[in-house]
């Protein structure tokens, strides 16, 4: 008969005896059983222990976690968290130094467990540990350097701190100036110990992260250029820190600093520093470094938003003046002197062009840009791709424009809604996931990486109308097809933006066809043994009924249009027909 469910059966340790078996009733209180345990040990005062877990971890065994506890578990009796805490309160100001460090390194690992952490805060241990940091000079610490390291006392205060603040019970808003410059000092030190230096990043970015008030304070008395020789060093956590402060101020910063602090990380080459020293380092990235690059992507890409969300004026001229701009470089016109023909034929001369170039609107194609998302960032993309990439961009219109309305690819709509299919695909105007790491390394390869990455596909668009020979009532299922591409190139991680045009090459819309009826083929359901024997047993009914539609087709004849040398349909008495004799021929 299985025991009780409420019944666990564990070994508890006590320092200098044998470990005890022992069966823990889950309904009995906490106390009692702790009573239990002291009796057997002849220990008095239980009310000074506790249970606490004996693997890595330490932490206390409380009334709301209790039900953690497995069969086979491994406890240890040891003192209460009030008494600890007390204890290492006290230890951590004694004079001597040895004691003291002994004493720090305990707290740092106490201090992970919340149950602890709560009775060393009710103590006011969070102000003692900020006065130990704001008093301290390194130029006592030095004199004392012979007895042990300043980095080893000021690394465990800091973790300590850390550890506490973690826990969330202490608001970050209650921290003075004074501390503030303490931990942006070790931060601006070009040398400094690496465990301050890397606890002192961590204080940084949660101060920002948590505090709106910390964070102009912060932005005080951190510049990125103090942050970015961090990222040029090999200690990959000390990286990782950094770019984590870089996001948090990144994140906080208000709407109209953004732009000015994208700006600033542009001149001082961020980009490049880390696609050089960490995307690029022989050392692979771990899951944390892989976050942060994935929130620093975001947030540059969210620096697209306002454009995004920002429709067009069509009677601001200076917006006009980039649709003729479009024009021009697409047909090599210059703008005409305005007695130049009636303005009835220059009209007409625009509307043509307009609709070459593949506007929905011929005559006022500003109209086209009043939908938000994409707003003015498709005309961005537009003419970035029309100035950087202008070879393309010719043979894209002036092919389009000489094919038959139906089949011509329109660049302007098709611009529009791929810009629009970029932002929802790279989730523009989101904020970070807190547990993504799905970052691209060919975004950090440009500083124009997005309006790169819409050239890259726009030219893909085009190649895609042409395979599946589409015409206008075609353009969802294209812009449908793309976006499987795109997911499907983006899935396999390019290091490159070329490399992301190799990969595209490869996804022709003959291959994704392939792709697509592979995948449906390989899907359990397909592969069932009901399905299985269905199809078989289906399989000459449906080949014969195939046959007869085929010879049916035959007998009734069909249609075909006549080509002129025009390449234009003929009219409705200009077909060739496939006549029933065509079927002995066949035979």
């Amino acid at each position: 008969m299985p025991p009780p469910s409420d019944i666990v059966k564990v070994a508890i340790e006590w320092p200098g005896a044998f470990p005890k078996l022992m069966e823990i009733d889950q309904k009995k209180p906490l106390s009692a059983i702790i009573k239990e345990v002291c009796e057997g040990w002849s220990l008095g005062n239980h009310e000074n222990f506790a249970l606490q877990n004996a693997d890595s971890t330490n932490f206390y065994i409380t009334e709301k976690n209790r039900n953690d506890i497995k069969n086979g578990s491994i406890l240890r009796l040891t003192t209460s968290p009030s008494q600890t805490a007390a204890q290492l309160h006290e230890r951590i100001q004694s004079s001597s130094m040895d004691a003291k460090l002994e004493a720090l390194k305990d707290l740092a690992n106490s201090s992970r467990d919340v149950t602890f952490a709560q009775e060393f805060i009710n103590l006011d241990g969070i102000s003692l540990l900020t006065q130990m940091v704001e008093s301290g000079t390194e130029r006592f610490y030095w004199l004392l350097l012979l007895c042990f390291s300043f980095g080893d006392l000021l690394s465990f205060t800091l973790t300590a701190f850390v550890e506490l603040m973690d826990h969330g019970i202490v608001s970050w808003d209650t921290f003075s100036v004074a501390f503030i410059k303490k931990i942006a000092g070790y931060v601006n030190k070009s040398a400094m110990d690496t465990a301050v230096l890397q606890r002192s990043l961590a204080i940084l970015e949660s101060m920002v992260l948590n505090s709106q008030d910390l964070y102009q304070k912060v932005a005080q008395e951190i510049t990125i250029g103090q942050l970015i020789p961090h990222l040029q060093g090999t200690d990959q956590d000390i990286q990782t820190y950094t770019i984590a402060v870089i996001n948090a101020l990144f994140l906080k910063a208000p709407e109209d600093k953004r732009q000015e602090m994208a700006h600033i990380l542009a001149q001082k080459q961020l980009r490049s520093i880390i696609l050089s020293n960490v995307i690029r380092s022989p050392k692979p990235i771990n899951d944390e470094m892989a976050h942060q690059l994935y929130v620093l992507q975001v947030l540059t890409f969210n620096l697209l938003e306002d454009r995004m969300m920002t429709k067009m004026d069509p009677q601001d001229q200076a917006q006009r003046d980039i649709i003729f701009e479009l024009r021009r470089i697409a047909f090599d016109v210059e703008c005409e002197p305005n007695n130049s023909g009636s303005i009835e034929k220059r009209k007409s001369m625009y509307t043509r062009d307009y609709k070459k170039l593949g506007f929905i609107n011929h005559v006022n194609p500003a109209m086209d840009f009043t939908q938000i998302p994409p707003g003015m960032l498709a005309l961005d993309n537009m003419l970035y791709f029309a100035r950087h990439h202008q070879d393309a961009y010719i043979r894209i219109v002036l092919e389009n424009s000489s094919r038959e309305d139906k089949h011509e690819c329109p660049f302007g709509r098709s611009s529009i809604e791929l810009t629009k299919m970029l932002c929802e695909t790279l989730k523009v105007g989101e904020l970070p996931s807190e547990n993504c790491h799905d970052f691209h390394p060919m975004f950090f390869t440009h500083d124009r990486s997005f309006e790169e990455f819409f050239c890259i596909c726009i030219q893909l668009l085009n190649k895609t109308w042409k395979e599946m020979r589409a015409t206008s009532e075609d353009f969802n299922k294209v812009m449908q097809v793309v976006r499987d591409q795109i997911m499907r190139a983006l899935t396999q991680k390019p290091n490159s933006l070329d490399q992301l045009k190799s990969r595209l090459q490869n996804l022709s819309y003959t291959e994704i066809l392939k792709i697509r009826q592979s995948e449906r083929m390989n899907q359990e359901d397909f592969q069932s043994r009901p399905i299985l024997e269905l199809r078989e047993k289906i399989q000459p009914e449906i080949m014969e009924l195939i046959k007869q539609q085929r010879l049916n087709r035959l007998c009734d004849g069909t249609c075909f249009r006549k080509i002129s040398s025009r390449r234009r349909q003929g009219g409705g008495d200009t077909h060739t027909h496939l006549f029933p004799g065509h079927l002995r021929v066949l035979e």
